[in-house]
């Protein structure tokens, strides 16, 4: 089958597409919510265990969690370049 589509028709299509990207992208913000509430949990738990270790344990969690915010980061800049990045026109 040899579909023709005019310019309106495949511009509302790059549209939608661009539109359910940028909804998928923002689904990554899921995975670093729950790893950095794990591992303020565990943490809370291992200061409380040995005090004496807190500012060691404090450091290596705060590190930890940047790194996994940058994930979420990347699918929130992916989702903000689907929705107001003009796509090609035809």
């Amino acid at each position: 089958m040899n579909f023709k589509f005019d310019a309106d028709t495949m511009n509302g299509i790059i549209h939608a597409c661009s539109a359910i990207g940028a909804g998928l992208a923002v689904i990554a913000g899921i995975g670093p919510g729950i790893g950095q509430g794990i591992a303020a949990g565990y943490a809370a738990s291992a200061a409380g265990r040995n005090p004496g270790a807190k500012s060691d344990i404090t450091s290596t969690m705060l590190l930890g969690q940047a790194v996994a915010e940058t994930t979420g980061l990347y699918g929130l800049l992916v989702a903000m370049l689907l929705m107001f990045v003009k796509p090609l026109d035809m």
